[in-house]
Protein backbone atom coordinates (compact mmCIF):
# COMPACT_ATOMS: atom_id res chain seq x y z
CA UNK A 1 0.00 0.00 0.00
CA UNK A 2 2.81 2.40 0.86
CA UNK A 3 4.44 1.73 -2.52
CA UNK A 4 1.12 2.32 -4.31
CA UNK A 5 0.44 5.57 -2.48
CA UNK A 6 3.88 6.94 -3.28
CA UNK A 7 3.66 5.93 -6.95
CA UNK A 8 0.24 7.56 -7.32
CA UNK A 9 1.57 10.78 -5.79
CA UNK A 10 4.63 10.75 -8.09
CA UNK A 11 2.44 10.19 -11.16
CA UNK A 12 -0.01 12.92 -10.17
CA UNK A 13 2.76 15.46 -9.57
CA UNK A 14 5.37 14.69 -12.22
CA UNK A 15 6.15 17.15 -15.06
CA UNK A 16 3.30 17.07 -17.64
CA UNK A 17 3.77 15.29 -20.96
CA UNK A 18 0.17 15.46 -22.17
CA UNK A 19 -1.36 18.54 -23.73
CA UNK A 20 -3.67 20.47 -21.45
CA UNK A 21 -2.31 19.10 -18.16
CA UNK A 22 -0.61 21.41 -15.68
CA UNK A 23 1.15 18.49 -14.02
CA UNK A 24 1.13 14.70 -13.83
CA UNK A 25 0.11 12.08 -16.36
CA UNK A 26 -2.67 9.52 -16.82
CA UNK A 27 -2.09 5.83 -16.15
CA UNK A 28 -2.58 5.17 -19.85
CA UNK A 29 0.37 7.41 -20.69
CA UNK A 30 2.45 6.04 -17.81
CA UNK A 31 2.29 2.42 -19.04
CA UNK A 32 2.62 3.14 -22.76
CA UNK A 33 5.11 0.72 -24.31
CA UNK A 34 5.33 -1.54 -21.22
CA UNK A 35 4.20 -4.99 -22.35
CA UNK A 36 4.01 -6.54 -18.89
CA UNK A 37 2.15 -3.63 -17.30
CA UNK A 38 -1.37 -2.57 -18.27
CA UNK A 39 -3.38 0.45 -17.19
CA UNK A 40 -5.56 -1.82 -15.03
CA UNK A 41 -2.51 -3.42 -13.41
CA UNK A 42 -1.05 -0.02 -12.55
CA UNK A 43 -4.37 0.94 -10.95
CA UNK A 44 -4.21 -2.19 -8.78
CA UNK A 45 -0.60 -1.43 -7.83
CA UNK A 46 -1.53 2.11 -6.84
CA UNK A 47 -4.38 0.71 -4.74
CA UNK A 48 -1.99 -1.61 -2.92
CA UNK A 49 -3.42 -4.79 -4.43
CA UNK A 50 -0.38 -5.81 -6.49
CA UNK A 51 3.34 -5.22 -6.73
CA UNK A 52 5.69 -5.49 -9.69
CA UNK A 53 6.71 -9.03 -8.74
CA UNK A 54 9.58 -9.95 -11.08
CA UNK A 55 9.16 -6.90 -13.33
CA UNK A 56 11.22 -4.48 -11.25
CA UNK A 57 12.41 -3.00 -14.54
CA UNK A 58 8.90 -1.65 -15.13
CA UNK A 59 9.03 0.05 -11.73
CA UNK A 60 12.34 1.71 -12.61
CA UNK A 61 10.94 2.76 -16.02
CA UNK A 62 7.91 4.37 -14.37
CA UNK A 63 10.11 6.25 -11.93
CA UNK A 64 12.19 7.55 -14.84
CA UNK A 65 8.98 8.70 -16.58
CA UNK A 66 7.93 10.40 -13.37
CA UNK A 67 11.27 12.31 -13.43
CA UNK A 68 12.53 10.64 -10.24
CA UNK A 69 16.33 10.94 -10.18
CA UNK A 70 17.06 10.57 -6.46
CA UNK A 71 18.85 7.19 -6.22
CA UNK A 72 18.00 6.81 -2.53
CA UNK A 73 14.29 7.24 -3.25
CA UNK A 74 14.48 4.81 -6.17
CA UNK A 75 16.10 2.13 -4.02
CA UNK A 76 13.59 2.78 -1.23
CA UNK A 77 10.70 2.13 -3.64
CA UNK A 78 12.39 -0.95 -5.08
CA UNK A 79 12.76 -2.27 -1.54
CA UNK A 80 9.08 -1.57 -0.82
CA UNK A 81 8.21 -3.61 -3.90
CA UNK A 82 9.71 -6.78 -2.47
CA UNK A 83 7.29 -9.23 -0.89
CA UNK A 84 7.26 -8.81 2.87
CA UNK A 85 8.59 -11.97 4.62
CA UNK A 86 5.55 -12.06 6.91
CA UNK A 87 3.28 -12.61 3.88
CA UNK A 88 5.02 -15.79 2.72
CA UNK A 89 2.56 -17.91 4.71
CA UNK A 90 -0.25 -16.78 2.38
CA UNK A 91 1.29 -18.45 -0.67
CA UNK A 92 -0.07 -21.93 0.11
CA UNK A 93 -3.63 -20.57 0.34
CA UNK A 94 -3.81 -18.19 -2.63
CA UNK A 95 -5.28 -20.75 -5.06
CA UNK A 96 -8.21 -21.36 -2.69
CA UNK A 97 -9.02 -17.73 -1.97
CA UNK A 98 -11.60 -15.61 -3.84
CA UNK A 99 -10.57 -12.52 -5.77
CA UNK A 100 -9.31 -9.73 -3.55
CA UNK A 101 -8.99 -11.86 -0.43
CA UNK A 102 -5.17 -12.28 -0.36
CA UNK A 103 -4.83 -8.49 -0.35
CA UNK A 104 -7.37 -8.13 2.46
CA UNK A 105 -5.80 -10.89 4.59
CA UNK A 106 -2.39 -9.27 4.22
CA UNK A 107 -3.81 -5.94 5.44
CA UNK A 108 -5.77 -7.61 8.26
CA UNK A 109 -2.56 -9.03 9.72
CA UNK A 110 -1.08 -5.50 9.92
CA UNK A 111 -4.13 -3.54 11.13
CA UNK A 112 -3.98 -1.47 14.32
CA UNK A 113 -7.74 -1.75 14.86
CA UNK A 114 -10.40 -3.94 13.25
CA UNK A 115 -14.06 -2.95 13.31
CA UNK A 116 -16.38 -5.63 11.97
CA UNK A 117 -20.08 -6.37 11.70
CA UNK A 118 -21.81 -9.57 10.64
CA UNK A 119 -25.58 -10.00 10.79
CA UNK A 120 -25.96 -13.75 10.18
CA UNK A 121 -22.65 -15.58 10.77
CA UNK A 122 -20.10 -15.45 13.59
CA UNK A 123 -17.25 -13.21 12.43
CA UNK A 124 -14.31 -15.20 11.10
CA UNK A 125 -11.72 -14.15 13.70
CA UNK A 126 -14.06 -15.31 16.48
CA UNK A 127 -14.87 -18.72 14.98
CA UNK A 128 -13.82 -22.07 16.41
CA UNK A 129 -12.35 -24.65 14.08
CA UNK A 130 -15.45 -26.88 14.35
CA UNK A 131 -17.79 -23.97 13.60
CA UNK A 132 -15.73 -22.92 10.57
CA UNK A 133 -15.65 -26.47 9.22
CA UNK A 134 -19.39 -26.94 9.72
CA UNK A 135 -20.00 -23.64 7.92
CA UNK A 136 -18.03 -24.77 4.87
CA UNK A 137 -19.57 -28.26 4.96
CA UNK A 138 -23.15 -26.99 4.84
CA UNK A 139 -22.22 -24.89 1.79
CA UNK A 140 -20.39 -27.73 0.07
CA UNK A 141 -23.22 -29.27 -2.03
CA UNK A 142 -24.32 -25.81 -3.21
CA UNK A 143 -20.88 -24.37 -3.94
CA UNK A 144 -19.55 -27.71 -5.27
CA UNK A 145 -16.35 -27.51 -3.21
CA UNK A 146 -13.90 -30.31 -2.36
CA UNK A 147 -12.62 -31.70 0.92
CA UNK A 148 -9.24 -30.12 0.18
CA UNK A 149 -10.88 -26.72 -0.40
CA UNK A 150 -12.67 -26.97 2.96
CA UNK A 151 -9.57 -28.04 4.88
CA UNK A 152 -7.41 -25.31 3.33
CA UNK A 153 -9.99 -22.64 4.12
CA UNK A 154 -10.46 -23.84 7.70
CA UNK A 155 -6.67 -23.83 8.16
CA UNK A 156 -6.48 -20.34 6.67
CA UNK A 157 -9.21 -19.03 8.97
CA UNK A 158 -7.50 -20.46 12.05
CA UNK A 159 -4.12 -19.08 10.94
CA UNK A 160 -5.63 -15.63 10.37
CA UNK A 161 -7.18 -15.79 13.84
CA UNK A 162 -3.90 -16.84 15.44
CA UNK A 163 -1.86 -14.14 13.72
CA UNK A 164 -4.23 -11.34 14.67
CA UNK A 165 -5.02 -12.41 18.24
CA UNK A 166 -1.42 -13.13 19.21
CA UNK A 167 -0.53 -9.46 18.68
CA UNK A 168 -0.68 -7.08 21.63
CA UNK A 169 -0.90 -3.95 19.46
CA UNK A 170 -4.24 -4.58 17.78
CA UNK A 171 -7.79 -3.90 19.00
CA UNK A 172 -10.91 -5.71 17.77
CA UNK A 173 -14.42 -4.27 17.97
CA UNK A 174 -16.99 -6.75 16.70
CA UNK A 175 -20.77 -6.47 16.40
CA UNK A 176 -22.74 -9.65 15.77
CA UNK A 177 -26.39 -9.67 14.76
CA UNK A 178 -28.51 -11.85 17.05
CA UNK A 179 -29.21 -14.09 14.06
CA UNK A 180 -25.47 -14.89 13.82
CA UNK A 181 -25.76 -16.58 17.22
CA UNK A 182 -29.15 -18.19 16.81
CA UNK A 183 -28.80 -19.73 13.35
CA UNK A 184 -27.46 -23.25 14.07
CA UNK A 185 -24.20 -24.26 12.39
CA UNK A 186 -23.15 -27.85 13.02
CA UNK A 187 -24.50 -29.71 16.04
CA UNK A 188 -25.39 -28.42 19.52
CA UNK A 189 -21.87 -29.07 20.85
CA UNK A 190 -20.38 -26.99 18.02
CA UNK A 191 -22.64 -24.06 18.83
CA UNK A 192 -22.04 -24.32 22.59
CA UNK A 193 -18.27 -24.34 22.09
CA UNK A 194 -18.61 -21.35 19.78
CA UNK A 195 -20.55 -19.39 22.41
CA UNK A 196 -17.90 -20.21 25.03
CA UNK A 197 -15.12 -19.12 22.66
CA UNK A 198 -16.77 -15.74 22.10
CA UNK A 199 -17.24 -15.29 25.85
CA UNK A 200 -13.54 -16.05 26.42
CA UNK A 201 -12.42 -13.61 23.73
CA UNK A 202 -14.86 -10.89 24.80
CA UNK A 203 -13.29 -10.86 28.26
CA UNK A 204 -9.92 -9.83 26.84
CA UNK A 205 -9.01 -6.17 27.17
CA UNK A 206 -8.25 -5.68 23.47
CA UNK A 207 -11.43 -7.36 22.18
CA UNK A 208 -14.91 -5.88 22.31
CA UNK A 209 -17.89 -8.01 21.25
CA UNK A 210 -21.46 -6.73 21.16
CA UNK A 211 -24.68 -8.47 20.15
CA UNK A 212 -27.20 -6.45 18.17
CA UNK A 213 -30.55 -7.89 19.30
CA UNK A 214 -33.74 -8.33 17.33
CA UNK A 215 -35.51 -5.00 17.74
CA UNK A 216 -36.66 -2.03 15.73
CA UNK A 217 -34.00 0.43 14.64
CA UNK A 218 -31.08 0.77 12.30
CA UNK A 219 -28.96 -2.22 11.27
CA UNK A 220 -26.72 -2.63 8.24
CA UNK A 221 -28.06 -5.27 5.87
CA UNK A 222 -24.67 -6.72 4.89
CA UNK A 223 -21.41 -7.55 6.65
CA UNK A 224 -18.36 -5.30 6.48
CA UNK A 225 -14.95 -4.75 8.07
CA UNK A 226 -12.99 -1.53 8.61
CA UNK A 227 -9.21 -1.85 8.96
CA UNK A 228 -7.33 0.97 10.70
CA UNK A 229 -3.82 0.79 9.23
CA UNK A 230 -2.17 3.51 11.27
CA UNK A 231 -0.29 5.96 9.04
CA UNK A 232 -1.77 4.42 5.88
CA UNK A 233 -5.37 5.13 4.82
CA UNK A 234 -7.98 2.94 6.51
CA UNK A 235 -9.69 0.31 4.36
CA UNK A 236 -13.31 -0.85 4.18
CA UNK A 237 -13.91 -4.47 3.11
CA UNK A 238 -17.17 -5.98 1.89
CA UNK A 239 -18.07 -9.31 0.28
CA UNK A 240 -20.21 -9.60 -2.82
CA UNK A 241 -22.58 -12.26 -4.10
CA UNK A 242 -19.83 -13.87 -6.21
CA UNK A 243 -17.62 -14.47 -3.20
CA UNK A 244 -15.08 -11.82 -4.14
CA UNK A 245 -13.71 -9.38 -1.60
CA UNK A 246 -13.83 -5.64 -2.34
CA UNK A 247 -11.85 -2.99 -0.46
CA UNK A 248 -11.83 0.80 -0.63
CA UNK A 249 -9.72 3.51 0.97
CA UNK A 250 -11.89 6.37 -0.28
CA UNK A 251 -12.63 8.75 2.63
CA UNK A 252 -16.31 8.97 1.68
CA UNK A 253 -16.72 5.18 1.90
CA UNK A 254 -14.73 4.91 5.14
CA UNK A 255 -16.87 7.61 6.72
CA UNK A 256 -20.11 6.01 5.52
CA UNK A 257 -19.28 2.59 6.96
CA UNK A 258 -17.93 4.11 10.17
CA UNK A 259 -21.27 5.89 10.66
CA UNK A 260 -23.03 2.57 10.14
CA UNK A 261 -20.84 0.86 12.72
CA UNK A 262 -21.22 3.63 15.31
CA UNK A 263 -24.99 3.66 14.89
CA UNK A 264 -25.11 -0.07 15.69
CA UNK A 265 -22.73 0.28 18.67
CA UNK A 266 -25.33 2.46 20.37
CA UNK A 267 -28.15 -0.02 19.68
CA UNK A 268 -26.25 -3.20 20.60
CA UNK A 269 -25.89 -4.86 24.01
CA UNK A 270 -22.94 -3.72 26.13
CA UNK A 271 -20.14 -6.14 27.12
CA UNK A 272 -21.79 -7.55 30.24
CA UNK A 273 -25.18 -7.88 28.55
CA UNK A 274 -23.52 -9.64 25.63
CA UNK A 275 -21.77 -12.13 27.93
CA UNK A 276 -25.03 -12.78 29.79
CA UNK A 277 -26.78 -13.29 26.45
CA UNK A 278 -24.15 -15.82 25.36
CA UNK A 279 -24.19 -17.63 28.69
CA UNK A 280 -27.97 -18.02 28.38
CA UNK A 281 -27.46 -19.59 24.95
CA UNK A 282 -25.01 -22.14 26.41
CA UNK A 283 -27.70 -23.24 28.84
CA UNK A 284 -25.86 -22.05 31.96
Amino acid sequence: MELGIQLRQLRDNCPPVEEGRARGMTRKTAVRGLRALSEASLARIENGELNFRRNVGDLRTLLKRYAVTDEDLIEQLVELNREAPNEDWLTQYRAFMPAGMPHFVGLEAEAREILAYHPTVVYGLLQTEDYARALFEVQRPIEDTTSEFIQRNVNLRMERKRRVLQRDDVRLRIILGEAALRIPVGDDATMRDQYLEIIKLARQDRISVQVLPFKRGYRASSDFTILDLGELPARVQTDNAWGAVSTSDKPRERDRFTRRFNAMVGAAHGLEETIEFLEALTGK
